[in-house]
């Protein structure tokens, strides 16, 4: 049994290093930012660089009725955060603040559109999101390099 122990938590401490964290916040970034950047996707016209499809302005007025914000304003809103966040994210540039511009989305969306999908969608998003709050971007990350060129 003592065997055991000490495999596990030699395990532990090799998962708890710097460069596994660092990947899985990685990880982390890419599928959060994959999840809006679809979505942003859906709202611009194939192959314009971030022309709105005007349709999204029916969309938000008719399915998304309940946003407390006029379609002309929600629309453009919507379609450059879901563009420039997930980029930040990749970069892990600002990705404290793109995570939580995100998680903001997440909450006006369980909110306002689509309430009943707290579990399992929005709650994963929101976990994802709070975490790269709360950690960082991570090694692997400009924020990281910005952070040594500071101390520097």
């Amino acid at each position: 049994m003592t065997r055991v122990i000490a495999f596990y938590d030699r395990a532990v401490a090799l998962a708890a290093g710097r460069v596994p964290e660092a990947i899985a916040l990685l990880l982390l970034r890419l599928a959060l930012a994959g999840v809006f950047w679809r979505s942003g996707l859906t709202k611009v016209v194939e192959g314009g660089v971030l022309q709105i499809d005007p349709l999204q302005y029916d969309l938000f007025a008719s399915e998304f009725s309940g946003l407390p914000l006029d379609p002309a304003i929600a629309v453009p809103l919507t379609t450059y955060a879901e563009h420039l966040f997930p980029i930040l994210l990749l970069l892990g540039l600002a990705t404290r603040l793109s995570a939580g511009a995100l998680l903001a989305m997440t909450l006006v969306i369980q909110i306002f559109v689509f309430p009943d999908a707290w579990w399992p969608v929005h709650s994963l998003w929101a976990a994802m999101a709070a975490i790269l709050i709360v950690r960082g971007g991570g090694l692997f990350s400009l924020d990281t390099i910005i952070a040594r060129l500071r101390r520097k």
